[in-house]
């Protein structure tokens, strides 16, 4: 599986790290920068040219995935999201670093490189990276309806339970 990384300057030092380590693993990490430090370097630089890598590839029908690094990792899922069709989920857990993949078929993880030790973060990563989507079909309806959503900004409707109760009616 092809693994393309991107960061800033915060996420450098677990870029090298992850990329030695996922090779070690098998995988075939893509290096999208940055690479060499700059405390003023701007995450979406590298942060959307790895998550556009992922999508390429996918549309190529490629096995592929993406991590993102930066000090919190926040700015940097923000980032990827940009991308269409790509979604980056930030995993601060074991837990959520699985979910991502397992309920929501991320196809690229954040990680702060400022918020957990190396060893808890390249875990994160290496659970993400192995866990496939459950294929669920709850999860299957809801990622359908946010691809609705970005082809055509049209809200998905309220279910009969939410109608007549708040302010999300008024909006439809």
């Amino acid at each position: 599986m092809r693994v393309h990384i991107g960061c800033d300057h915060a996420g450098l030092e677990l870029k090298s790290h992850l990329i030695n380590r996922l090779t070690e693993l098998g995988y075939e990490p893509v290096d999208h920068g940055p690479f060499v430090y700059d405390a003023l370097d701007d995450y979406p630089v590298f942060c959307i040219r790895a998550a556009e890598g992922v999508a390429r590839d996918r549309e190529k029908g490629l096995d592929s995935l993406g991590v993102v690094i930066g000090g919190s990792g926040n700015g940097e899922q923000m980032a990827a999201n940009k991308v269409t069709g790509i979604r980056c989920a930030l995993a601060w857990s074991e837990e959520t670093a699985k979910l991502a993949r397992d309920h929501n078929n991320a196809q690229v993880v954040a990680v702060g490189g400022r918020m957990h030790s190396l060893e808890d973060m390249t875990k994160f990563v290496e659970i993400f990276l192995a866990e496939p989507f459950s294929e669920d079909e709850r999860h299957v309806r809801r990622i359908d309806q946010l691809h609705a959503y970005d082809a055509d900004g049209v809200r998905p409707p309220l279910p009969d339970s939410a109608k007549g109760l708040g302010p999300a009616e008024d909006q439809d």
